[in-house]
């Protein structure tokens, strides 16, 4: 399967974001000919965690989110770690950034406790997903069913557990972002 010709966004928090669960796909997207964009609530660089405590690595954030529009992408990662995740949240422009892709019926891959993000911007009423556990009640409260799978998708939203879960997680996006627009994206925009 070929991402070539496609642009995907990944997010990612100042210091916080779960280290494998941003490497990962970033490098599962490239291996299939895509082109990763990282953003951030600022450009500049951002450090990751391993295991929510101990020191990541330092990446490039090539945009603030501010200047980019989920229009300039064919999909989007949104990686876990709770610290990571929790920041993310908390910016009302990633946030609308967010439920921009799902009004704009583009694919979305969400890991651990990136669906935090999702649930900010209203957008898992009525769909399948699922998440590191502690997130289930915040899922279920915003009127989404979570199920306990390595694997979820619910018609373009990709989601999976924790690290363990990146394999599949990371085929499966791939095989997402393949197929492009998916109408039915946009049912909880």
């Amino acid at each position: 399967m070929t991402l070539e010709g496609k642009k995907i966004a990944i997010l990612i928090a100042p210091r916080g974001t779960e280290d494998v669960e941003f490497a990962k796909p970033k490098q599962a997207i490239e291996d299939a000919g895509g082109t990763v964009v990282v953003i951030g609530s600022k450009a500049g660089s951002a450090d990751t965690v391993n295991g929510d405590l101990d020191p990541g690595n330092s990446y490039t954030v090539d945009k603030a989110v501010s200047d980019v529009s989920a229009s300039d992408f064919d999909g989007l990662v949104i990686p876990g770690g709770s610290v990571g995740a929790d920041k993310l949240r908390g910016d009302d422009k990633i946030v609308a950034f967010v439920h921009d892709f799902f009004a704009q019926q583009k694919p979305v891959g969400v890991i651990c406790h990136g669906p935090w993000i999702l649930v900010e911007a209203d957008v898992v009423k009525g769909r399948t997903l699922t998440s590191y556990p502690t997130v289930s009640t915040d899922i279920r409260n915003a009127g989404g069913n979570w199920v306990d799978r390595q694997v979820v998708t619910d018609k373009g939203l990709v989601t999976s557990r924790n690290p363990n879960d990146l394999p599949a997680f990371c085929a499966k996006i791939v095989e997402e972002f393949a197929e492009g627009r998916h109408p039915a994206q946009a049912r909880s925009a």
